[in-house]
């Protein structure tokens, strides 16, 4: 009875501390990550806003003379740290990508001669660019600030879901300009851009739309921008080659003071007179539907002039989402750990005006009714964590992402799920039919605000698209020969996978005519392992493997970005039956030990600029996803104490509080969420069960504030650097003898307790 009591006690106390809230922005760092391979941006935006203002430091094109330039890399995000000039200010980026496009309407105020073009880096009195030091420059969520030194002109960001607002406090002159870039983008070349149009409504209101054909090979979005001050005069320039035909606007001076321009190379100069310290304000609003819409959304969302007020108001809201889960650490930890949610609540990005109304993927107008419409489904990556961490502190969000992802469905004539879509576009990027994880790991955990039937005949649907990606060979062969398939090994094992998730679902829905169907699918990924050498390997239409095997290369041998050492593991849905396969439980251990413990030589991952030596222990890759769940899999072996040693090594490896701090690309989450559910004790091995993986937990206590009203309290006793290992666990006050947990243990709300210790039991 007095445990009892004493756990209620907890429970109380757990309760009354939601209803505080408390001052988590102060530890977010959107500068973390934004290094070498981080590719996430510093600038502002709200959680999943549409809109995220950033600096973009500099415009290398994305081709030389007719060939990939392969230093644009680097530009993902459009902010390199490393660089010491910023060439402005645009309002849509992506988070940690590995593939880029965005970098819509560029803004940059400059004063003295009027210059239109942005310069080198090199030369930056060549152009518009300036000169920056990161000692004036402030990042924080949803604020960003830095002094443009060649201009003397303080700039500062904030954001709503919908608009960017900007403030820039200028010196006294007579030419104070600010220029509103059209052709700027990310991974940008001559012909991305098909075509922009530009309404002056008055002396301090402009509209109009861009379209540009990049990665979304069809995306258009709208604007509104207005200005606290009416501008004196204004401009443009066409920059584009000269049409043999451009009808009959030759009769107008199009240059200066002119209402209406269309044209694919824009670049447009807005002339003021300011005082000493005199700011300017501007409000940009962005819409996928029209330039009304845009409108629409700046008075909606931000009306008036109160920057301070939208900042605060944009603050808020993160505290009120990284108060979700609040933890026990020292600074540093929090540092980490409230970064990655920040990481974890950018993306995916809201795609919908204030009023509900959207453009779909089958380009006309659509309005959400009931939800609301989400893009940018990096689902490659975010199937893995993101979205199983959703489903415990964002499970309404998560129910409209699905909901969105079953409009595309029901949008596309090829009627299938979204496999990599953004901006009423399917990108096709990487490989598996990933979306089927996300719906079938939402079902599992009874949350399903959708139809769950209609969604499970979407995923069978789109795992019987014959056509994609190697799909009417895996049926009719078991394995997708590389001979047919560049990386169709990795292919096999992923869409194995992802035939278990279906089953899974469709086991839920007791439809047991496609669970028997897809569970005998999902053990497809023992036709690409090669028992003679123990790893999965390259096959051929004819049944042979691949003569010339190397297990370490990242290239010709079958896989996508990673090597079989690490894709050997990739069979996260059966984990006991792949240890079967592999020898056994001491065989196995070893190759897990020897994948951490090797060294791999720099040619192995030479081949893929996403991968570097930073995101590399041993030979495992955590700089990529496809190992994510690895270190999980010891709790299968006999020696699971060296899944507690190896995450927590892990964490103090690959995560840092500098602006490298990212072993990899944190893909629109990924890297985070991960981070996130090691950091509390936990991770989702197998989206689509209702099961996590224990881990061991660095901080010392958690807590969960659930969506439900309940509260799942997580405490680590003598939780430290050397004591990584669990002599014991407690849920609810009783003894947890098992290596998971279930969701609804954790949807029920109470208390789990680790005991730690420096010596493994």
């Amino acid at each position: 009875m007095r445990q009892y009591l004493s756990f209620l006690i907890i429970l109380l106390s757990s309760s009354a501390q939601s209803q505080k809230t408390e001052n988590l922005v102060q530890y977010v760092n959107p500068i973390i990550g934004t290094e070498r391979m981080g590719h996430t941006f510093p600038g502002a935006t709200v959680p999943f806003g549409m809109v995220q203002l950033s600096p973009d430091t500099d415009t290398i094109p994305y081709e030389n003379d007719g060939h990939y330039n392969p230093d644009v890399y680097k530009y993902c995000a459009g902010y390199q740290y490393d660089d010491k000039t910023i060439v402005g200010f645009s309002h849509t980026h992506f988070s940690g990508t590995g593939h880029s496009d965005l970098g819509d309407f560029l803004i940059m105020p400059t004063v003295g001669k009027l210059q239109l073009n942005p310069g080198t880096a090199d030369n930056p009195e060549s152009g518009f660019r300036s000169r920056y030091s990161h000692k004036t420059e402030v990042s924080e969520a949803d604020y960003y600030k830095v002094k443009l030194d060649d201009y003397n002109i303080v700039a500062e960001l904030t954001t709503t879901a919908r608009v960017g607002f900007h403030l820039y406090t200028f010196p006294k002159t007579d030419s104070a300009h600010i220029i509103l870039d059209l052709m700027s983008g990310i991974y940008n070349y001559p012909d991305k851009n098909v075509w922009t149009f530009i309404r002056i409504v008055n002396d301090s209101l402009i509209t109009g739309y861009r379209e540009t054909s990049g990665w979304a090979r069809t995306r258009t979005l709208y604007f509104a921008m207005q200005f606290s001050k009416p501008f004196i005069e204004y401009g443009s320039k066409d920059f584009g080659k000269r049409e043999p035909y451009r009808g009959f606007w030759g009769k107008f001076d199009q240059r200066k003071n002119f209402p209406a321009l269309a044209g694919r190379q824009l670049r447009m100069y807005f002339n003021f007179k300011t005082n000493e310290g005199e700011k300017i304000k501007v409000k940009f609003a962005l819409s996928p539907v029209s330039q009304e819409n845009a409108l629409n959304n700046m008075h909606a969302e931000a009306p008036g002039w109160n920057f301070g007020k939208i900042k605060e108001k944009g603050q808020k809201q993160w505290n009120k989402e990284l108060n979700k889960i609040v933890i026990d650490a020292d600074k540093e930890e929090k540092i980490n750990f409230y970064t990655a949610m920040y990481h974890a609540f950018i993306n995916p990005t809201i795609y919908m005006d204030e009023n509900g109304y959207y453009k779909g993927l089958d380009q006309n107008i659509h309005k959400a009714k009931g939800f609301t419409n989400y893009t940018t489904f990096s689902l490659w990556d975010t199937y893995r964590a993101l979205h199983p961490l959703f489903n415990i502190i964002q499970p309404k969000r998560n129910g409209d992402m699905i909901k969105s992802m079953l409009a595309h469905y029901d949008q596309s004539v090829m009627h299938m799920l979204p496999i990599w879509s953004n901006s009423a576009n399917e990108n096709w990027c990487m490989t598996g039919y990933h979306a089927v994880a996300v719906i079938a790991d939402a079902v599992a955990k009874g949350n399903t605000p959708f139809n769950a039937n209609k969604a499970l005949d979407a995923c069978v649907t789109t795992a019987h698209h014959r056509s994609y990606d190697g799909i009417g060979l895996y049926e009719d062969m078991g394995y997708i020969p590389v001979d047919k398939n560049g990386t169709g090994t990795s292919t096999t094992l992923e869409y194995a996978y992802d035939d278990w998730a279906i089953a899974q679902m469709a086991k839920k829905l007791n439809r047991m005519d496609i669970y028997k169907e897809f569970m005998k699918r999902s053990g497809n990924y023992k036709n690409v392992f090669d028992p003679s050498v123990g790893f999965m390997r390259a096959r051929f239409s004819d049944g042979s493997f691949k003569k010339d095997f190397d297990p370490l290369s990242t290239s010709g041998q079958g896989f996508i970005e990673g090597n079989s050492w690490n894709y050997s593991l990739f069979v996260p849905q059966d984990p006991a039956s792949l240890i079967q396969l592999m020898g056994g439980k001491k065989k196995f251990t070893h190759y897990l030990d020897t994948l951490f413990t090797m060294h791999l030589p720099d040619k192995f991952f030479a081949e893929t600029e996403d991968i570097t030596r930073d995101g590399i222990i041993g030979g495992y890759v955590h700089g990529n996803e496809p190992s994510h769940h690895i270190a999980y899999l010891y709790n299968w072996t006999d020696e699971p104490w060296k899944t507690q040693e190896t995450v927590r090594m892990i964490l103090k490896n690959q995560y840092h509080t500098g602006p490298a701090g990212l072993g990899g690309n944190d893909d629109t989450g990924q890297m985070s969420a991960w981070y996130i559910f090691s950091t509390i004790g936990f991770y989702p091995v197998a989206p689509g069960s209702d099961v996590y993986q224990i881990g061991s937990p660095a901080v010392n206590a958690a807590t969960l504030h659930l969506e439900n009203g309940k509260t799942f309290y997580i405490e680590a006793k003598n939780q430290g650097g050397n004591n990584v290992y669990i002599q014991k666990i407690e849920l609810n006050g009783k003894p947890l003898n098992r290596l998971y947990i279930t969701h609804s243990e954790i949807m029920n709300g109470g208390k789990l307790v680790f005991y730690m210790s420096s010596k493994h039991a």
